[in-house]
């Protein structure tokens, strides 16, 4: 009879142990789908970035966070042996300290939404928005990293075996830490130099390289690498001391207006005035061309042909390659047309007995 009376008695400790359980987490699902429930009415009434931003982002991970803090609460007051109370309680705080760090990962979208809607990088002159778009991206990544690294180091210091192991490897971190060092040379030199690209901004988030004999534009900086997008959308993936060890083209480093070359070779007895002419009238009939800088001349004479050099500028990198296209093309269009004898021709002289030759065949 006792141990029956033992086992209805442990049967329920087990069944108001677990109604405890069941109604902390009943709790505080409630008190979170209240919170969440006043802020999106708040939010379609007022509609501040920042309320917005944080429920959007914060949804998930107070969905779980809330609930298992009053669970913390509730867990001392369950009818249950020490021991078990204690591998509860260790069971609780690991996930805590999982999803407060999933939490605080979350806040750093929210502090970048902040940032895109106060500064906008959708407008022509986007330099210092771009500038603030890298540094933000980079510090980013970097803090989730450290935020992981945190939060793994507090859940195996909260383990007494875990403690006592790290008191006895002590001894050899040392020698353990030249070893890493040495096999991580590699991405500890790349996470110093995205350190470097961060602040010191020889690229940032959207400017136009010339590098490797492509051209493109940066699309993303991780912590490791640099991935371009080419004019044709293929990704050129680069190591970030890339940009440190090599010399490249940054078409947009101190702002976003360039300059547009074009060269032509023509015939010696092509009319110059009448080519500049037709020039100016290509820049005036196209908005491709911002009419700051124009300017056609003659910048070499080889021993064939001339060597003429179009100038003119444009807002940015994409306008200037499309009119220097267009100008090759109208200006070609034009000698064809109207001077096809200015087109490069190789020139030979025949006389004396060849020529007498020649003229004895014919």
């Amino acid at each position: 009879m006792d141990k029956i009376s033992d086992f209805f008695y442990q049967l329920d400790d087990m069944a108001l142990g677990l109604c405890i359980i069941l109604a902390a987490l009943i709790v505080g699902i409630l008190i979170k789908y209240t919170l969440f429930k006043l802020l999106r009415s708040y939010n379609k009434q007022e509609n501040p970035l920042l309320v917005r931003s944080l429920t959007l982002h914060l949804n998930q991970p107070l969905s779980f966070l809330i609930p298992l803090l009053f669970l913390s609460v509730a867990v001392p007051l369950l009818p249950y042996s020490d021991k078990t109370i204690y591998v509860l309680k260790r069971i609780i705080e690991v996930l805590d300290i999982l999803v407060f760090a999933w939490a605080l990962i979350k806040l750093t979208n929210v502090a970048r939404d902040i940032v895109r809607q106060k500064y906008q990088v959708d407008k022509p002159d986007n330099f210092r928005e771009r500038k603030l778009y890298t540094q933000l991206q980079f510090l980013r990544k970097l803090t989730i990293v450290l935020i992981a690294f945190v939060a793994v180091s507090m859940i195996l210091l909260s383990f007494d075996a875990v403690r006592k192991l790290g008191t006895g490897l002590l001894t050899s971190a040392g020698v353990l830490g030249i070893v890493v060092g040495v096999a991580a040379q590699k991405s500890i030199a790349n996470l110093l130099a995205g350190l470097q690209i961060a602040f010191t901004q020889p690229i940032r988030l959207d400017d136009v390289l010339v590098l490797e004999g492509e051209f493109g534009r940066v699309e993303e900086i991780t912590l490791t690498y640099v991935v371009l997008r080419l004019w044709d959308n293929r990704r050129l993936v680069l190591p970030l001391n890339y940009f440190i060890d090599k010399p490249f083209q940054n078409w947009t480093r101190t702002g976003s207006d360039i300059l547009a070359t074009v060269y032509l070779y023509t015939d010696y007895t092509v009319p110059i005035d009448a080519l500049r002419t037709e020039f100016e009238a290509i820049l005036a009939g196209t908005e491709l061309w911002d009419r700051r800088v124009s300017a056609l001349q003659v910048t070499d004479s080889k021993e064939h042909t001339l060597e003429l050099r179009a100038l003119m500028s444009a807002n940015n990198s994409a306008l200037a390659w499309d009119l220097r296209c267009l100008v090759r093309e109208r200006l070609v269009q034009f000698i064809q047309k109207n001077y096809p004898d200015a087109l490069p021709k190789l020139r030979t002289e025949v006389t004396g007995p060849a020529l007498h030759t020649l003229s004895k065949h014919s």
